[in-house]
């Protein structure tokens, strides 16, 4: 359940969940103080990097433009979240789709199938998710559903500003004491050869609920082939989007035509 609520003036509800003997940091950004029964729930599943504050001031104006309420979560391992125990393997991020993002919605009280936004590993997540539980609709941004040589370039782009830059330092601000643990276990497990063939093309075509893939043009860890994969898996109605002037972060480098591109979508699909 969810413990004691901190909220800070005009920002999310900061909540403590007790998931699968783990504690997890969590934030809700809600129009009444708690989850509206006849509306689903948009749910931010963050990168491989990430955590609540990578999302910025994005979730407030999600719940703005489209009047659902957002809910958000550190991953294990991240952010204010209890740390991650143990080395990775191919099927880590089924984990995280399967087991433990079921259990964080039902900790936080999200009853009803939930939209999910994820973003980079996020979005694979959410397309597994999408495959095996329901969902009223699932949205993607620079998901990967297999490894290209461009992942890899761009992986060991980011291990160079780490040892070269202030990189290791900026995200410390977030992750604290174990930085290098959240950015090894990301990189080295993406990088690692027994994780080139890491594919989840087939697994797509159990998603039944409407999804939006989305990608930036110049997204420096993936093409175009990623969202084409993804909308040509899948069971359902999908729909593509690239995203001109974008590299790999839309949600921050081009917020206002991202929260456009997911508000018109959900109101295709009469979700908002």
């Amino acid at each position: 359940m969810m413990g004691t609520t901190a909220r800070a003036e005009a920002g999310p509800e900061i909540r403590r969940l007790d998931v699968l003997g783990h504690r997890l940091r969590a934030a809700c950004w809600r129009s009444e103080g708690h989850w509206r029964p006849a509306r689903p729930v948009l749910v931010l599943i963050h990168e491989g990097l990430g955590c609540i504050e990578f999302w910025k001031d994005f979730p407030a104006a999600l719940r703005d433009r489209t009047g659902l309420d957002v809910f958000a979560w550190d991953r294990l391992g991240y952010g204010g979240s209890d740390p991650a125990e143990g080395p990775r393997d191919t099927r880590y991020l089924h984990r995280e789709a399967n087991t433990f993002l079921p259990a964080v919605l039902a900790a936080a009280g999200v009853a009803r199938p939930p939209i999910l936004f994820g973003h980079s590993d996020g979005g694979s997540i959410a397309l597994l998710h999408a495959a095996s539980q329901p969902v009223a609709a699932c949205v993607t941004a620079a998901a990967h559903v297999f490894v290209e040589e461009e992942t890899l370039a761009g992986i060991r782009a980011a291990d160079r500003l780490y040892r070269t830059t202030d990189l290791h330092a900026r995200l410390a601000r977030y992750h604290g004491d174990r930085t290098d643990t959240v950015f090894r276990r990301w990189a080295d497990t993406w990088s690692a050869p027994y994780f080139r063939d890491w594919n989840i093309e087939g697994e797509l075509a159990a998603i039944r609920a409407p999804l939006l893939a989305m990608q930036g043009e110049d997204d420096e860890y993936g093409t175009p082939a990623q969202v084409e994969a993804i909308v040509t898996a899948t069971g359902g109605l999908a729909e593509p989007v690239l995203l001109p002037g974008c590299g790999h972060t839309p949600h921050r480098e081009v917020p206002e035509a991202t929260l456009e591109t997911i508000a018109r979508f959900l109101e295709r699909h009469d979700l908002s």
